[in-house]
């Protein structure tokens, strides 16, 4: 009975590890596939990295490092409050003349316990810091927000860039199973004594510079996906399959050429106008500088005098004060004039980057535009040419096959096709990414 009773707890204790293990299992991996996507649409590539991206939490970290700082300086507007002990043994008391007699002064054991505070009334570090707080906390996120667009337009230009790879291995694909099937009506033609041996190799060279093309894709992909997943901050180890629409890229090449630049949208702009803000408070920072300091304090002293150790907090004697301190630096050998200058023309310098960065706001909205309209006429004509490259294709099959056309015809039709397909995906790709470089440049992107 001892026996079975035994091993009945210790099967129940293995029933309850192995269950125990698969709930932990399934535990992690949820956790795991949770971090994951389940659909990698442009969209959901662009959350995930702005969620997981090291550079953007670095930025978000910054802006909870700002906020503590700030915080650190505000506090200074708050009561300080201190507290010191002391304790002190004197070998020797101190001597002292008086009235011609020289006499020993003081106690041979001494404390004292100290209270302090002092409360700023007014102070101009403090005041400066009270005053761009939120200036101060809108440029750590104006910081932020900068990388979000920076991330935002790599990680769409990388998306489209793997999704141009992928289509043209689908391309290598296709272009394999056309060669295959020309390799085949070759031998059938060389065999039935239509023909001489050069279809039959013609389409073989044909076939293998395909699938060398295919390799060359395939390999890229994973190239392409690992420079994404890198700017994602995805896991190296987990597959990610972007999901695409081929007509739904397509109905997102358009935008309004008919657009003009606001400076005020652009980050660069907002960024600068903050700097010059937080200028125009040290200006201010200086100029106060003519002005006193004042703050407020008190202090309560409790202190312990005997010349026996033993008997040294038997007794207190303590003594209390308050006070108001006002300090002015009268002369400082010209250092506050020469400081109020400077920053008056530190803040003539930024409106000079603001100026000179709105030129170069301009000169990159008209690059992009061009280059934006461009790539779209080249994308129409590329477009029309696969057009006219299939069915250029069929019909030169079909004639070769009726034993019309030579194979070298074929083949050039072939070549035609392929180099049209893969024009018009490399158009494709080109008009998307200066359609990206146009928004960015009109400050249309932002996180």
């Amino acid at each position: 009975m001892a026996c079975s009773n035994i091993k009945k707890k210790y099967r129940a204790h293995k029933i309850f590890l192995t269950c125990f293990s698969i709930f932990v299992s399934s535990f992690l991996f949820a956790q795991e596939n949770d971090s994951l996507l389940q659909v990698a649409t442009l969209d959901n590539c662009i959350q995930y990295a702005l969620v997981h991206n090291p550079d953007i939490n670095n930025a978000k970290l910054n802006e909870d490092i700002t906020e503590s700082m700030i915080k650190g300086k505000l506090a200074d507007w708050y009561p300080q409050i201190n507290f010191s002990y002391n304790l002190q043994h004197n070998f020797q008391l101190t001597t002292a003349n008086f009235n011609g007699t020289l006499i020993h002064s003081g106690t041979v054991n001494s404390s004292g316990l100290d209270f302090g505070a002092t409360q700023n009334i007014f102070n101009r570090d403090v005041l400066l810091a009270s005053k761009s707080a939120n200036d101060v906390r809108l440029s750590a996120s104006q910081n932020t927000s900068d990388q979000k667009i920076n991330l935002g337009v790599a990680v769409s230009k990388a998306f489209y860039n793997l999704i141009l790879t992928m289509q043209q291995l689908k391309v290598a694909e296709e272009d394999i199973v056309r060669n295959t099937q020309s390799l085949k009506d070759a031998t059938y033609q060389y065999q039935a004594g239509i023909v001489d041996k050069t279809d039959y190799m013609q389409a073989t060279i044909a076939l293998n510079n395909s699938k060398a093309t295919q390799r060359t894709a395939a390999e890229a992909i994973i190239a392409k996906a690992a420079y994404l997943k890198d700017l994602m901050g995805y896991p190296d180890a987990a597959e990610l399959m972007p999901a695409y629409d081929s007509t739904k890229m397509e109905q997102e090449i358009y935008l309004d050429t008919l657009q003009q630049v606001d400076y005020s949208s652009r980050i660069e702009i907002q960024q600068l106008e903050t700097q010059k803000k937080l200028q125009q408070y040290n200006l201010q920072y200086y100029k106060l500088g003519y002005l006193p300091n004042l703050y407020a304090y008190g202090n309560y002293n409790m202190n312990y005098l005997n010349n026996e150790a033993s008997k040294l907090y038997n007794n207190t004697y303590p003594n209390s004060f308050a006070g108001i301190t006002l300090s002015l630096p009268l002369f400082q050998g010209g250092k506050r004039i020469q400081q109020v200058k400077q920053a008056q023309l530190e803040i003539t310098q930024v409106d000079n980057n603001i100026q000179s960065q709105q030129n170069v706001i301009n000169s990159q909205f008209q690059i992009a535009m061009s280059t934006y309209k461009s790539q779209l006429y080249n994308y129409y004509s590329l477009k029309e040419n696969l057009s006219l490259a299939n069915e250029v294709y069929d019909v030169i099959q079909l004639q070769y096959r009726s034993g019309v056309k030579a194979f070298l015809d074929v083949i050039t039709a072939e070549v035609a096709l392929r180099n049209a397909q893969i024009n018009y995906l490399n158009a494709l790709y080109q008009v998307l990414s200066s359609k990206i470089d146009v928004e960015q440049t009109l400050g249309k992107i932002s996180y």
